[in-house]
């Protein structure tokens, strides 16, 4: 893979993984072999992407939680087993 590929990946990942410092860094490192700024905010947007479609996931997978019949770790008794259901959490 060349330099460029990796650092478009970098910068789309750097927002997906909400890491400002991160993106600072390879938003320059993108620059420095002549990326150009139509393509740096093209993988910005990506990783917009990628992190709308993970907060979507994490809601559902949250939701779901209490269907499954797990039961939060909050409500864990110290043995490592829930209350009432008896499953472990985690």
């Amino acid at each position: 893979m060349d330099e460029k590929t990796k650092e478009l990946i970098a910068v789309g990942a750097s927002v997906a993984a909400h890491c400002q410092p991160c993106r600072t860094y390879h938003v320059a490192k993108a620059k420095e072999p002549g990326i150009g700024e139509n393509e740096i905010r093209e993988a910005i947007a990506v990783g917009h992407r990628v992190e709308k479609g993970a907060m979507a996931a994490m809601k559902q997978f949250s939701a779901a939680i209490f269907d499954a019949g797990v039961t939060p770790a909050s409500e864990c008794c110290p043995g490592g087993k829930a209350k009432g259901n008896n499953k472990c959490c985690g």
